[in-house]
């Protein structure tokens, strides 16, 4: 599920964040057992010899646990994309202590002022990552895909490869923006809107949900958000593309593991109008959901708002293992609209090591590894667990935000609108300030919903164990 993201720069939030990961329970330090085993040297016999292909990566500035980097090439009329995938499974043993503490983790939980990692840092910021200019182990893909950027060919193998640099996507955009881009920055562009369209085509829905923002100013604090570029989009339909290839691999293979979403329910998305027209959005009927959302800003408060409870459409998602070709009675991705599955991010998430390994077996037309389908009874419940504490990480982390932003404002006005109401509880409702973009609970006689009207703010606390925002009518 798409997260948002939010960027902490005073010392009294990292305080009260430092408290919240306590209250929440995160796992904190790597035992020493643990990271003793993170220093074990990789298995790296029998791998091609790929560190001539001038990979790169594109992340965050400040990220150095690199799951991927890419190379992209022209081939005939159509494409050749080169994507490797840092191969964690060459430094955990199975059964091993490391290889318990990551199920125990199960993903990378991110937190506005830290992360805390999967794997330890030695590993997923180290001999593992994608670094620049450092020979790793990867799980390296070949996709060939057609003029119209539809794949026409995939594989993967095991492989040596070395990242050329360390890009960012605002770096990349300027470099494609101002015309000093190389042919495979010009390459990501164009096979990025190709994807693009063939989403559009297939009726997938990319969400762009915005960093959210908190700065101390003039003793106080400021909410904003900030819209990814482009470049950070085409990017995505390259990880995108990656995953649907190895799903189709699995399905044909006949055992994977498959993030799999049903359809939303017609309540869902009746909810998301009510939103929409809270939020004045304007979705005339004969539009649909997939076309609403790509016609949204993101740079916009208000888009902002709604792209964010579009993510609720995602919640339904979940892992789905399938072995001896015996398919699952579903097999597809409702947001991609084709079989998917999770392989590109194995240093955050455990479900992509595992991932990986399968799709290497079919590509060599070997059994799967036995520690592979001795994870599949425990891998979806682990999978499930692991999201529910992200999810429970990102409410509690959003609420101390929005709390933070207006704990020096109880009492003061705002205009807003009722964006929910509670059918159990007359009175009772969600309200989302038009600015700040802030959502709170209102309690208060004929609340409707869709109503505008002007509330005050009655509590805003960020402390530890109570961070919430109620509003009244005013």
């Amino acid at each position: 599920m798409p997260r948002r993201r939010i960027r902490v720069t005073d010392d009294p939030l990292r305080a009260a964040f430092t408290a919240l990961r306590t209250e929440l329970g995160v796992p904190s330090d790597f035992p020493p057992e643990v990271l003793a085993e993170a220093e074990r040297t990789p298995l790296l016999e029998g791998r091609e010899d790929a560190t001539d292909i001038p990979l790169f990566t594109i992340d965050p500035p400040t990220s150095t646990d690199l799951d991927q980097a890419m190379h992209l090439a022209r081939r005939g009329t159509g494409y050749r994309l080169r994507y490797a995938i840092a191969d964690v499974a060459a430094f955990i043993a199975p059964g091993g202590l490391l290889d318990a503490e990551t199920h125990r983790r199960v993903m990378t939980l991110y937190f506005p002022d830290t992360r805390v990692p999967l794997h330890p840092p030695v590993l997923s910021e180290g001999t593992a990552s994608l670094l620049p200019d450092q020979v790793r182990p990867a799980a390296l893909w070949t996709i060939d895909l057609d003029g119209e950027g539809r794949e026409t060919a995939a594989e993967v193998r095991r492989a040596l490869v070395r990242s050329r640099a360390k890009l960012n996507y605002e770096g990349v955009q300027k470099a494609i923006d101002t015309g000093t881009a190389e042919e495979p920055l010009l390459l990501l562009q164009e096979i990025g809107e190709l994807r693009e369209r063939l989403e559009v085509e297939r009726g997938g829905i990319s969400l762009r949900v915005p960093e959210q923002e908190i700065v101390e100013r003039d003793g106080g604090y400021e909410l904003t958000y900030r819209a990814g570029v482009p470049a950070d989009a085409w990017n995505a339909q390259i990880s995108l593309l990656t995953g649907m290839a190895a799903a189709d691999l699995m399905l044909t293979y006949g055992t994977g593991v498959l993030r799999t979403l049903p359809a939303a329910p017609d309540g869902a998305v009746g909810r998301l109008r009510r939103t929409a027209l809270a939020l004045h959005i304007d979705w005339p009927h004969h539009v649909s959901y997939a076309a609403l959302v790509r016609s949204l800003d993101p740079g916009v408060p208000s888009h902002a708002a709604f792209l964010q409870e579009c993510t609720t459409l995602l919640r339904g998602a979940g892992y789905t293992v399938f072995r001896d070709g015996i398919r699952p009675s579903l097999t597809t991705h409702a947001a991609v609209a084709a079989p998917y599955t999770h392989c590109t991010a194995p240093l955050r998430r455990l479900a992509d090591r595992y991932a990986s390994e399968i799709c290497l077996a079919a590509v060599a037309g070997e059994p799967v590894a036995e520690w592979v389908l001795a994870a599949f009874d425990s891998l979806p419940r682990e999978m499930s667990e692991g999201g529910r504490r992200a999810a429970a990480v990102d409410r509690a982390c959003v609420d101390l935000v929005e709390a933070a932003v207006l704990k020096d404002r109880v009492g003061e006005v705002f205009d807003g609108s009722v964006v929910d109401v509670d059918e159990h509880r007359p009175g009772v409702g969600t309200v989302q300030l038009e600015s700040p973009a802030v959502i709170g609970r209102i309690d208060g006689e004929g609340v409707s919903l869709g109503e505008r009207l002007r509330v005050r703010v009655v509590q805003a606390d960020p402390g530890p164990g109570v961070a919430r925002v109620r509003f009244a009518p005013a």
